[in-house]
Protein backbone atom coordinates (compact mmCIF):
# COMPACT_ATOMS: atom_id res chain seq x y z
CA UNK A 1 0.00 0.00 0.00
CA UNK A 2 1.47 3.28 -1.06
CA UNK A 3 1.28 6.26 1.07
CA UNK A 4 0.66 9.51 -0.76
CA UNK A 5 2.99 12.38 -0.13
CA UNK A 6 1.10 15.17 1.64
CA UNK A 7 3.74 17.67 0.62
CA UNK A 8 2.67 17.58 -2.99
CA UNK A 9 0.87 20.55 -4.43
CA UNK A 10 -2.91 20.29 -4.71
CA UNK A 11 -4.21 19.27 -8.14
CA UNK A 12 -5.36 21.96 -10.39
CA UNK A 13 -8.97 22.40 -11.33
CA UNK A 14 -10.21 20.47 -14.34
CA UNK A 15 -9.91 22.31 -17.58
CA UNK A 16 -7.20 24.72 -16.30
CA UNK A 17 -3.51 24.73 -17.20
CA UNK A 18 -1.09 24.13 -14.36
CA UNK A 19 0.66 27.32 -13.11
CA UNK A 20 4.39 27.03 -12.39
CA UNK A 21 5.93 28.44 -9.19
CA UNK A 22 7.20 32.03 -9.55
CA UNK A 23 11.02 32.28 -9.78
CA UNK A 24 12.68 34.16 -6.90
CA UNK A 25 14.92 37.13 -7.65
CA UNK A 26 18.66 36.54 -7.95
CA UNK A 27 19.52 37.83 -4.55
CA UNK A 28 16.97 35.54 -2.98
CA UNK A 29 18.46 32.61 -4.89
CA UNK A 30 21.88 33.44 -3.62
CA UNK A 31 20.49 33.66 -0.11
CA UNK A 32 18.82 30.23 -0.44
CA UNK A 33 22.00 28.78 -1.87
CA UNK A 34 24.01 30.06 1.08
CA UNK A 35 21.43 28.74 3.50
CA UNK A 36 21.40 25.35 1.83
CA UNK A 37 25.20 25.24 1.84
CA UNK A 38 25.32 26.05 5.51
CA UNK A 39 22.47 23.79 6.61
CA UNK A 40 23.76 20.30 5.67
CA UNK A 41 21.13 17.46 5.85
CA UNK A 42 21.96 14.64 8.22
CA UNK A 43 20.09 11.75 6.63
CA UNK A 44 20.87 10.02 3.33
CA UNK A 45 17.24 10.19 2.24
CA UNK A 46 17.34 13.97 2.57
CA UNK A 47 20.54 14.11 0.48
CA UNK A 48 18.97 11.99 -2.21
CA UNK A 49 15.70 13.87 -2.31
CA UNK A 50 17.21 17.39 -2.12
CA UNK A 51 17.19 19.66 -5.13
CA UNK A 52 20.51 20.40 -6.93
CA UNK A 53 22.54 23.31 -5.55
CA UNK A 54 22.27 26.63 -7.40
CA UNK A 55 25.36 27.97 -9.09
CA UNK A 56 28.10 29.49 -6.78
CA UNK A 57 28.53 33.20 -6.25
CA UNK A 58 31.62 33.19 -8.47
CA UNK A 59 29.42 32.39 -11.44
CA UNK A 60 27.42 35.62 -10.96
CA UNK A 61 28.63 38.74 -12.68
CA UNK A 62 29.78 41.59 -10.34
CA UNK A 63 28.50 45.00 -11.34
CA UNK A 64 30.86 47.84 -12.21
CA UNK A 65 29.67 49.91 -9.24
CA UNK A 66 30.60 47.09 -6.87
CA UNK A 67 34.07 46.90 -8.42
CA UNK A 68 34.59 50.63 -8.02
CA UNK A 69 33.42 50.53 -4.40
CA UNK A 70 35.73 47.60 -3.68
CA UNK A 71 38.71 49.41 -5.23
CA UNK A 72 37.91 52.56 -3.29
CA UNK A 73 37.79 50.60 -0.06
CA UNK A 74 41.08 48.87 -0.77
CA UNK A 75 42.70 52.21 -1.61
CA UNK A 76 41.46 53.75 1.64
CA UNK A 77 42.81 50.81 3.62
CA UNK A 78 46.18 51.17 1.90
CA UNK A 79 46.28 54.91 2.67
CA UNK A 80 45.42 54.23 6.30
CA UNK A 81 48.22 51.67 6.54
CA UNK A 82 50.62 54.11 4.88
CA UNK A 83 49.70 56.84 7.39
CA UNK A 84 50.20 54.47 10.29
CA UNK A 85 53.57 53.44 8.92
CA UNK A 86 54.50 57.08 8.33
CA UNK A 87 53.69 58.17 11.87
CA UNK A 88 55.68 55.23 13.24
CA UNK A 89 58.73 56.16 11.14
CA UNK A 90 61.52 58.23 12.67
CA UNK A 91 62.03 61.47 10.74
CA UNK A 92 64.58 64.17 11.70
CA UNK A 93 63.14 67.27 13.34
CA UNK A 94 66.01 69.62 12.54
CA UNK A 95 65.46 71.35 9.21
CA UNK A 96 69.11 71.03 8.20
CA UNK A 97 68.97 67.26 8.85
CA UNK A 98 65.76 67.02 6.80
CA UNK A 99 67.45 68.81 3.90
CA UNK A 100 70.50 66.56 4.14
CA UNK A 101 68.42 63.39 4.04
CA UNK A 102 66.40 64.64 1.07
CA UNK A 103 69.66 65.37 -0.74
CA UNK A 104 71.01 61.87 -0.01
CA UNK A 105 67.78 60.31 -1.26
CA UNK A 106 68.10 62.18 -4.53
CA UNK A 107 64.98 64.29 -3.92
CA UNK A 108 64.60 68.08 -4.24
CA UNK A 109 65.91 69.77 -1.10
CA UNK A 110 63.09 72.30 -1.08
CA UNK A 111 60.10 73.25 -3.16
CA UNK A 112 58.81 76.69 -3.97
CA UNK A 113 56.99 78.16 -0.98
CA UNK A 114 57.65 75.07 1.15
CA UNK A 115 58.00 75.56 4.90
CA UNK A 116 59.89 73.49 7.46
CA UNK A 117 56.96 71.33 8.57
CA UNK A 118 55.82 70.78 4.99
CA UNK A 119 59.36 69.72 4.05
CA UNK A 120 59.43 67.25 6.94
CA UNK A 121 56.06 65.78 5.92
CA UNK A 122 57.33 65.39 2.36
CA UNK A 123 60.38 63.51 3.61
CA UNK A 124 58.15 61.23 5.68
CA UNK A 125 55.95 60.39 2.68
CA UNK A 126 59.03 59.71 0.52
CA UNK A 127 60.47 57.35 3.13
CA UNK A 128 57.17 55.49 3.43
CA UNK A 129 56.93 55.16 -0.34
CA UNK A 130 60.46 53.80 -0.62
CA UNK A 131 59.77 51.29 2.14
CA UNK A 132 56.56 50.18 0.44
CA UNK A 133 58.39 49.76 -2.86
CA UNK A 134 61.05 47.61 -1.23
CA UNK A 135 63.90 50.11 -1.67
CA UNK A 136 65.19 49.79 1.86
CA UNK A 137 68.78 49.89 0.65
CA UNK A 138 68.43 53.57 -0.29
CA UNK A 139 67.09 54.42 3.16
CA UNK A 140 69.85 52.46 4.89
CA UNK A 141 72.48 54.07 2.68
CA UNK A 142 71.17 57.56 3.50
CA UNK A 143 71.15 56.73 7.22
CA UNK A 144 74.74 55.46 7.06
CA UNK A 145 75.83 58.63 5.26
CA UNK A 146 74.27 60.78 7.98
CA UNK A 147 76.02 58.82 10.71
CA UNK A 148 79.33 59.13 8.88
CA UNK A 149 78.87 62.90 8.52
CA UNK A 150 78.03 63.24 12.21
CA UNK A 151 81.11 61.23 13.17
CA UNK A 152 83.28 63.40 10.94
CA UNK A 153 81.87 66.56 12.51
CA UNK A 154 82.54 65.16 16.00
CA UNK A 155 86.12 64.36 15.08
CA UNK A 156 86.62 67.91 13.80
CA UNK A 157 85.26 69.27 17.08
CA UNK A 158 87.65 67.03 19.03
CA UNK A 159 90.58 68.27 16.98
CA UNK A 160 89.69 71.90 17.49
CA UNK A 161 89.10 71.40 21.18
CA UNK A 162 85.69 73.10 21.24
CA UNK A 163 82.38 72.62 19.39
CA UNK A 164 81.56 74.94 16.55
CA UNK A 165 79.25 77.72 17.68
CA UNK A 166 76.77 79.44 15.42
CA UNK A 167 75.60 83.02 16.09
CA UNK A 168 72.00 83.34 17.29
CA UNK A 169 71.98 87.12 17.13
CA UNK A 170 72.05 89.85 14.53
CA UNK A 171 75.35 91.69 14.38
CA UNK A 172 74.92 95.31 15.37
CA UNK A 173 76.42 98.43 13.91
CA UNK A 174 79.46 100.31 15.12
CA UNK A 175 77.18 103.09 16.38
CA UNK A 176 75.33 100.57 18.57
CA UNK A 177 78.63 99.35 20.03
CA UNK A 178 79.64 102.90 20.88
CA UNK A 179 76.21 103.50 22.42
CA UNK A 180 76.49 100.38 24.57
CA UNK A 181 79.92 101.45 25.83
CA UNK A 182 78.62 104.94 26.60
CA UNK A 183 75.58 103.53 28.42
CA UNK A 184 77.81 101.19 30.44
CA UNK A 185 80.09 104.02 31.57
CA UNK A 186 77.12 106.25 32.41
CA UNK A 187 75.26 103.53 34.34
CA UNK A 188 78.30 102.46 36.40
CA UNK A 189 78.80 105.99 37.69
CA UNK A 190 75.09 106.44 38.42
CA UNK A 191 74.80 103.10 40.21
CA UNK A 192 77.86 103.85 42.34
CA UNK A 193 76.44 107.23 43.36
CA UNK A 194 73.05 105.69 44.21
CA UNK A 195 74.61 102.98 46.36
CA UNK A 196 76.88 105.46 48.16
CA UNK A 197 73.90 107.62 48.98
CA UNK A 198 71.98 104.63 50.28
CA UNK A 199 74.90 103.61 52.51
CA UNK A 200 75.25 107.14 53.91
CA UNK A 201 71.57 107.30 54.75
CA UNK A 202 71.76 103.91 56.41
CA UNK A 203 74.82 104.75 58.51
CA UNK A 204 73.92 108.35 59.38
CA UNK A 205 72.22 108.45 62.81
CA UNK A 206 70.50 111.71 61.97
CA UNK A 207 68.69 110.15 59.03
CA UNK A 208 65.20 108.93 59.88
CA UNK A 209 63.89 107.24 56.77
CA UNK A 210 60.60 106.21 58.39
CA UNK A 211 59.84 109.78 59.43
CA UNK A 212 60.67 111.00 55.95
CA UNK A 213 58.33 108.44 54.40
CA UNK A 214 55.56 109.42 56.76
CA UNK A 215 56.03 113.08 55.88
CA UNK A 216 55.91 112.42 52.12
CA UNK A 217 52.81 110.25 52.47
CA UNK A 218 51.17 112.92 54.59
CA UNK A 219 51.74 115.39 51.78
CA UNK A 220 50.33 112.90 49.28
CA UNK A 221 47.15 112.54 51.33
CA UNK A 222 46.48 116.27 50.91
CA UNK A 223 46.57 116.42 47.11
CA UNK A 224 43.68 118.56 45.85
CA UNK A 225 42.59 119.79 42.45
CA UNK A 226 44.32 123.09 41.79
CA UNK A 227 43.54 123.75 38.12
CA UNK A 228 41.51 122.33 35.25
CA UNK A 229 41.93 123.34 31.62
CA UNK A 230 40.54 122.23 28.25
CA UNK A 231 43.55 120.75 26.44
CA UNK A 232 42.25 120.02 22.93
CA UNK A 233 39.21 119.42 20.77
CA UNK A 234 39.88 115.67 20.82
CA UNK A 235 40.66 113.30 23.70
CA UNK A 236 44.07 113.70 25.33
CA UNK A 237 46.49 110.76 25.33
CA UNK A 238 49.60 111.78 27.30
CA UNK A 239 51.29 114.41 29.44
CA UNK A 240 54.76 115.20 30.81
CA UNK A 241 56.45 117.72 33.12
CA UNK A 242 59.68 119.41 32.11
CA UNK A 243 62.72 118.86 34.30
CA UNK A 244 62.42 122.28 35.99
CA UNK A 245 58.62 121.92 36.35
CA UNK A 246 58.06 125.18 34.48
CA UNK A 247 56.46 123.57 31.41
CA UNK A 248 53.89 120.90 30.73
CA UNK A 249 53.40 119.03 27.45
CA UNK A 250 50.25 117.22 26.33
CA UNK A 251 49.36 115.08 23.30
CA UNK A 252 45.94 114.55 21.75
CA UNK A 253 44.10 112.44 19.19
CA UNK A 254 44.03 115.42 16.88
CA UNK A 255 47.74 114.76 16.18
CA UNK A 256 48.73 118.01 17.91
CA UNK A 257 50.95 118.35 20.96
CA UNK A 258 50.86 121.48 23.09
CA UNK A 259 53.22 123.09 25.60
CA UNK A 260 51.77 124.87 28.64
CA UNK A 261 53.40 127.15 31.20
CA UNK A 262 53.06 126.18 34.84
CA UNK A 263 51.42 126.55 37.28
CA UNK A 264 48.63 128.48 35.55
CA UNK A 265 48.42 126.05 32.58
CA UNK A 266 48.48 128.68 29.85
CA UNK A 267 49.36 127.60 26.32
CA UNK A 268 52.84 128.48 25.09
CA UNK A 269 53.33 126.56 21.83
CA UNK A 270 51.53 124.16 19.50
CA UNK A 271 53.45 121.32 17.86
CA UNK A 272 51.97 120.32 14.51
CA UNK A 273 53.62 117.67 12.35
CA UNK A 274 51.93 114.31 12.85
CA UNK A 275 49.37 113.11 10.32
CA UNK A 276 47.61 110.73 12.73
CA UNK A 277 46.66 110.91 16.39
CA UNK A 278 49.47 111.55 18.86
CA UNK A 279 49.79 108.73 21.39
CA UNK A 280 52.38 110.02 23.87
CA UNK A 281 54.65 112.92 24.77
CA UNK A 282 57.67 113.15 27.09
CA UNK A 283 60.20 115.81 28.05
CA UNK A 284 63.93 115.16 27.99
CA UNK A 285 65.47 114.72 31.47
CA UNK A 286 68.49 116.92 30.68
CA UNK A 287 67.63 119.27 27.83
CA UNK A 288 64.73 121.57 27.10
CA UNK A 289 63.31 119.42 24.32
CA UNK A 290 60.53 116.85 24.06
CA UNK A 291 59.52 113.84 21.96
CA UNK A 292 56.12 112.78 20.65
CA UNK A 293 54.83 109.45 19.33
CA UNK A 294 52.02 109.00 16.85
CA UNK A 295 49.86 106.47 15.05
CA UNK A 296 51.49 107.61 11.80
CA UNK A 297 54.39 105.25 12.76
CA UNK A 298 56.82 108.10 13.50
CA UNK A 299 58.31 109.78 16.55
CA UNK A 300 59.41 113.41 16.45
CA UNK A 301 61.83 115.49 18.51
CA UNK A 302 60.82 119.09 19.19
CA UNK A 303 62.33 122.15 20.73
CA UNK A 304 60.50 123.83 23.60
CA UNK A 305 59.59 126.74 21.32
CA UNK A 306 57.67 124.38 19.00
CA UNK A 307 60.23 123.90 16.23
CA UNK A 308 60.79 120.42 14.82
CA UNK A 309 64.31 119.02 15.33
CA UNK A 310 64.28 115.40 14.13
CA UNK A 311 61.84 112.80 12.85
CA UNK A 312 62.40 109.11 13.62
CA UNK A 313 61.09 106.82 10.87
CA UNK A 314 61.34 103.05 10.77
CA UNK A 315 58.48 101.41 12.65
CA UNK A 316 56.05 99.33 10.61
CA UNK A 317 52.97 100.03 12.72
CA UNK A 318 51.59 102.71 15.00
CA UNK A 319 53.55 103.81 18.06
CA UNK A 320 52.27 103.59 21.61
CA UNK A 321 54.61 105.00 24.28
CA UNK A 322 57.95 106.81 24.12
CA UNK A 323 60.67 107.37 26.76
CA UNK A 324 64.00 109.17 27.10
CA UNK A 325 67.11 107.48 28.41
CA UNK A 326 68.29 109.14 31.67
CA UNK A 327 71.38 110.45 29.87
CA UNK A 328 69.14 112.30 27.41
CA UNK A 329 71.13 110.97 24.43
CA UNK A 330 68.78 108.18 23.41
CA UNK A 331 65.07 107.73 22.81
CA UNK A 332 63.06 104.53 23.14
CA UNK A 333 59.85 103.90 21.20
CA UNK A 334 57.31 101.08 21.57
CA UNK A 335 55.23 100.03 18.60
CA UNK A 336 52.44 97.72 17.52
CA UNK A 337 54.90 96.05 15.08
CA UNK A 338 55.98 93.88 18.08
CA UNK A 339 59.29 95.70 18.50
CA UNK A 340 60.79 98.53 20.48
CA UNK A 341 63.62 100.62 19.09
CA UNK A 342 66.43 102.78 20.42
CA UNK A 343 67.34 105.99 18.59
CA UNK A 344 70.21 108.44 18.77
CA UNK A 345 68.60 111.87 19.17
CA UNK A 346 71.69 113.70 17.91
CA UNK A 347 71.91 111.89 14.57
CA UNK A 348 68.33 110.61 14.28
CA UNK A 349 69.64 107.12 13.41
CA UNK A 350 68.18 103.85 14.61
CA UNK A 351 70.62 102.10 16.94
CA UNK A 352 68.64 99.05 18.01
CA UNK A 353 65.60 97.13 16.77
CA UNK A 354 64.64 94.82 19.60
CA UNK A 355 62.25 91.90 19.19
CA UNK A 356 61.08 89.59 21.94
CA UNK A 357 57.37 90.16 22.46
CA UNK A 358 54.89 87.89 20.70
CA UNK A 359 52.33 90.67 20.37
CA UNK A 360 52.32 94.46 20.17
CA UNK A 361 54.67 96.38 22.47
CA UNK A 362 52.82 99.13 24.33
CA UNK A 363 55.03 100.59 27.07
CA UNK A 364 58.72 101.30 27.58
CA UNK A 365 60.80 102.88 30.34
CA UNK A 366 64.44 103.10 31.44
CA UNK A 367 66.14 102.32 34.75
CA UNK A 368 67.25 105.39 36.74
CA UNK A 369 70.87 104.24 36.36
CA UNK A 370 70.44 103.90 32.60
CA UNK A 371 71.63 100.29 32.47
CA UNK A 372 68.27 98.60 31.93
CA UNK A 373 65.15 99.07 29.86
CA UNK A 374 61.72 97.57 30.54
CA UNK A 375 59.05 96.92 27.94
CA UNK A 376 55.50 95.63 28.22
CA UNK A 377 52.97 94.56 25.64
CA UNK A 378 49.73 92.93 24.69
CA UNK A 379 51.24 89.47 25.33
CA UNK A 380 50.70 90.11 29.09
CA UNK A 381 54.47 90.14 29.68
CA UNK A 382 56.92 92.66 31.06
CA UNK A 383 60.51 92.17 29.93
CA UNK A 384 63.69 93.70 31.34
CA UNK A 385 66.59 94.23 28.93
CA UNK A 386 70.26 94.90 29.64
CA UNK A 387 71.22 97.77 27.34
CA UNK A 388 74.93 97.07 27.80
CA UNK A 389 74.74 93.53 26.39
CA UNK A 390 71.40 93.48 24.54
CA UNK A 391 70.12 90.48 26.48
CA UNK A 392 66.65 89.90 27.91
CA UNK A 393 67.48 89.24 31.55
CA UNK A 394 64.00 89.01 33.09
CA UNK A 395 60.50 88.16 31.90
CA UNK A 396 57.75 88.82 34.43
CA UNK A 397 54.63 86.68 33.99
CA UNK A 398 51.55 87.14 36.13
CA UNK A 399 49.12 89.46 34.42
CA UNK A 400 46.28 87.72 32.62
CA UNK A 401 45.62 90.55 30.16
CA UNK A 402 47.75 93.02 28.17
CA UNK A 403 50.22 95.13 30.17
CA UNK A 404 49.88 98.80 29.25
CA UNK A 405 52.37 100.62 31.47
CA UNK A 406 55.66 100.02 33.25
CA UNK A 407 57.75 102.16 35.62
CA UNK A 408 61.05 101.70 37.51
CA UNK A 409 61.33 102.82 41.11
CA UNK A 410 64.12 105.28 42.03
CA UNK A 411 65.41 102.71 44.54
CA UNK A 412 66.67 100.71 41.56
CA UNK A 413 65.20 97.29 42.27
CA UNK A 414 61.42 97.63 42.02
CA UNK A 415 59.29 97.67 38.88
CA UNK A 416 55.58 98.51 38.67
CA UNK A 417 53.27 97.33 35.88
CA UNK A 418 49.66 98.23 35.09
CA UNK A 419 47.40 95.99 33.08
CA UNK A 420 44.01 95.53 31.48
CA UNK A 421 43.21 93.03 34.25
CA UNK A 422 42.62 96.07 36.54
CA UNK A 423 45.63 95.24 38.73
CA UNK A 424 48.99 96.83 39.39
CA UNK A 425 51.87 94.51 40.23
CA UNK A 426 55.09 95.37 42.04
CA UNK A 427 58.05 93.22 40.99
CA UNK A 428 61.34 92.81 42.85
CA UNK A 429 64.29 92.70 40.44
CA UNK A 430 66.57 91.14 43.06
CA UNK A 431 64.22 88.32 44.02
CA UNK A 432 62.87 88.05 40.46
CA UNK A 433 59.28 87.68 41.59
CA UNK A 434 56.10 89.63 42.23
CA UNK A 435 55.92 91.15 45.70
CA UNK A 436 52.50 92.83 45.63
CA UNK A 437 49.35 92.57 43.54
CA UNK A 438 47.19 95.69 43.90
CA UNK A 439 43.54 95.41 42.79
CA UNK A 440 43.80 99.08 42.07
CA UNK A 441 40.82 100.00 39.89
CA UNK A 442 37.54 98.76 38.50
CA UNK A 443 38.77 99.22 34.91
CA UNK A 444 42.04 98.86 33.05
CA UNK A 445 45.10 100.75 34.27
CA UNK A 446 46.38 103.07 31.57
CA UNK A 447 49.55 104.31 33.31
CA UNK A 448 51.65 103.83 36.44
CA UNK A 449 54.34 106.19 37.69
CA UNK A 450 56.66 106.25 40.71
CA UNK A 451 57.38 109.44 42.60
CA UNK A 452 60.68 110.46 40.95
CA UNK A 453 62.77 111.48 43.98
CA UNK A 454 62.69 108.51 46.36
CA UNK A 455 59.80 106.42 45.06
CA UNK A 456 57.89 106.64 48.33
CA UNK A 457 54.52 106.55 46.59
CA UNK A 458 53.09 105.27 43.32
CA UNK A 459 50.35 106.84 41.17
CA UNK A 460 48.02 104.91 38.85
CA UNK A 461 45.59 106.17 36.21
CA UNK A 462 42.62 104.16 35.01
CA UNK A 463 39.71 104.12 32.60
CA UNK A 464 37.38 104.22 35.61
CA UNK A 465 37.82 108.06 35.48
CA UNK A 466 40.07 108.08 38.58
CA UNK A 467 43.72 108.28 39.52
CA UNK A 468 45.01 106.86 42.79
CA UNK A 469 48.08 107.25 44.99
CA UNK A 470 49.54 104.21 46.80
CA UNK A 471 52.21 103.82 49.45
CA UNK A 472 55.24 101.99 48.07
CA UNK A 473 56.09 100.56 51.48
CA UNK A 474 52.87 98.62 52.13
CA UNK A 475 50.85 99.42 48.93
CA UNK A 476 48.01 100.96 50.92
CA UNK A 477 45.77 103.50 49.17
CA UNK A 478 46.70 107.06 50.14
CA UNK A 479 44.51 109.29 47.99
CA UNK A 480 41.92 109.06 45.22
CA UNK A 481 42.06 111.81 42.61
CA UNK A 482 38.50 111.98 41.32
CA UNK A 483 37.42 114.76 38.98
CA UNK A 484 37.53 113.56 35.40
CA UNK A 485 34.32 112.65 33.61
CA UNK A 486 35.85 110.12 31.19
CA UNK A 487 38.70 107.65 30.90
CA UNK A 488 42.00 108.85 32.36
CA UNK A 489 44.67 108.09 29.76
CA UNK A 490 47.86 109.50 31.28
CA UNK A 491 49.51 111.09 34.29
CA UNK A 492 52.85 112.47 35.35
CA UNK A 493 54.46 113.49 38.64
CA UNK A 494 56.60 116.61 38.90
CA UNK A 495 60.33 116.11 39.57
CA UNK A 496 59.95 117.34 43.15
CA UNK A 497 56.89 115.15 43.76
CA UNK A 498 54.70 118.09 44.75
CA UNK A 499 52.33 118.07 41.77
CA UNK A 500 50.48 115.50 39.69
CA UNK A 501 48.91 116.14 36.31
CA UNK A 502 46.28 113.91 34.67
CA UNK A 503 44.70 113.95 31.21
CA UNK A 504 41.62 112.12 30.03
CA UNK A 505 39.14 111.52 27.23
CA UNK A 506 37.07 114.41 28.56
CA UNK A 507 39.75 116.65 26.90
CA UNK A 508 40.73 118.27 30.20
CA UNK A 509 44.07 118.76 31.94
CA UNK A 510 43.82 118.57 35.72
CA UNK A 511 46.61 119.71 38.03
CA UNK A 512 46.71 118.33 41.57
CA UNK A 513 48.84 119.94 44.31
CA UNK A 514 49.45 119.32 47.97
CA UNK A 515 47.93 121.63 50.57
CA UNK A 516 50.93 121.13 52.83
CA UNK A 517 53.22 122.46 50.14
CA UNK A 518 51.03 125.55 49.71
CA UNK A 519 51.09 126.23 53.46
CA UNK A 520 54.87 125.97 53.56
CA UNK A 521 55.15 128.39 50.64
CA UNK A 522 52.93 130.87 52.46
CA UNK A 523 55.04 130.55 55.62
CA UNK A 524 58.23 131.13 53.64
CA UNK A 525 56.73 134.31 52.14
CA UNK A 526 55.73 135.56 55.59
Amino acid sequence: MEVEDDSRAPPSAPGSTPMPFPLPPPHAAVLRARQSSVARPDSDSDREGSAPLPPSSSEYEVSEESLIARERQEKAVQELLMKRRAYAMAVPTNDSAVRARLRRLGEPVTLFGEREMERRDRLRSIMVRLEAEGQLDRLLRAHDDEQAAAAAAASVEDEDGAPQEYPFYTEGSKELLEARVSIAKYSIARAAARLDRARRRRDDPDEDVCAEIEYVLKQAKEFVLECSEIGDDRPLSGCSFSQDRSLLATSAWSGVAKIWSMPHVSKVATLKGHTERATDVVFSPVENCLATASADRTAKLWNADGSLLTSFNGHLDRLARVAFHPSGKYLGTASFDKTWRLWDINTGSELLLQEGHSRSVYGITFHPDGSLAASCGLDALARVWDLRTGRSILAFEGHVKPVLSVSFSPDGYHLATGSEDNTCRIWNLRKRKCEFVIPAHSHLISQVKYEPQEGYFLATASFDTKAMIWSSRDVKPIKTLAGHEAKVTGLDISPDGQQIVTVAHDRTIKLWSSKTNDKEKAMDID
